[in-house]
């Protein structure tokens, strides 16, 4: 399953079609072995085939803290265990269809202006974005489109303290024609719109193959950041010694700027036992 086809299947759930309680705002003591300098989470998807309670009961015991890419049905589980969703939907059109074409805006409004009221209620802080597939939009057209959608989005995200995350997405392997699959072209959108509610989410796995380099991009803005995701290259599988980035010195270098979101883990794990693949990549990412 890959995260569109995650995002449809949980769409068959009506995004906001339930009030849901406050999220716990307490979370119990970390584990020893986590060292508390990186704020865990973990992408719900990868983990499709085991049921969500089971899979927050394991997160929590690893020293998870959220698991990510949740909608609003799914919320009140993920409090059930403690966790929070430091990354959550607010719009449940996957990824090609975005703030990018103007005939979206509408109704992105209308989703976003339903769900960040929830999100803020249910104690998250965080909500996802997508630029869309170019369909032929120049670079600047299309910066123009999202900067015009986005706007009336983050005047109602400052009314509830809400930051809204657009994904760096690679147009390479993944999602062909994705537009924001550069970091300096996202960070064009968040000099543009000029609101701190604007943000981005940084996939290692995606920028690594899109422009590399990525711990010196990451320090040079690391203020337009909001959240991270890992993903072992090639392939996107386990961040261990089987590819090609060295997660201990990425996560050394996000600690060291200060950063203090969340690093959740999408990886697809290839090995049979999902979990212990998961428990590995958060001892390697515990710097």
């Amino acid at each position: 399953m890959n995260r569109n086809q995650a995002i449809r299947k949980m769409a068959a759930t009506a995004l906001g079609a339930v009030a849901l309680p406050q999220m716990a705002k307490s979370m119990t003591a970390l584990p020893e072995a986590v060292k508390g300098k990186i704020n865990h989470s973990a992408c719900q998807w990868c983990y499709s085939d085991i049921p969500l309670d089971e899979l927050c009961a394991a997160a929590k015991k690893m020293g998870i803290k959220s698991i990510d890419l949740l909608n609003s049905t799914q919320w009140a589980t993920a409090a059930k265990y403690g966790l929070t969703c430091a990354m959550a939907y607010a719009n449940d059109w996957g990824l090609q269809k975005g703030f990018n074409n103007p005939a979206f805006h509408e109704q992105l409004l209308k989703d976003y202006t339903l769900n960040i009221p929830k999100a803020a209620e249910a104690g998250l802080k965080n909500v996802i974005c997508f630029s869309g597939n170019a369909n032929g939009l120049s670079k600047e057209e299309g910066l123009e489109n999202c900067a015009r959608g986005l706007e009336p989005v983050l005047k109602v995200a400052a009314q509830y303290k809400m930051t809204v995350s657009m994904e760096l997405l690679n147009s390479k392997v993944d999602h062909k024609d994705y537009q924001c699959d550069y970091t300096s072209w996202g960070v064009q959108l968040c000099e543009k719109l000029g609101m701190e509610e604007f943000k981005l989410l940084y996939d290692i796995y995606h920028m690594q193959i899109m422009e590399g380099d990525v711990i010196a991009t990451i320090r040079k803005n690391i203020k337009y950041i909001s959240h991270f995701h890992t993903g072992g290259v090639p392939g996107r599988h386990e961040i261990d010694d089987t590819q090609e980035l060295h997660y201990p010195a990425i996560m050394q270098a996000i600690v060291d700027t200060g950063f203090t979101g969340f690093v959740a883990q999408e990886f697809i794990p290839a090995k049979p036992n999902k979990l212990k693949s998961l428990k590995k990549a958060i001892k390697i990412c515990d710097v």
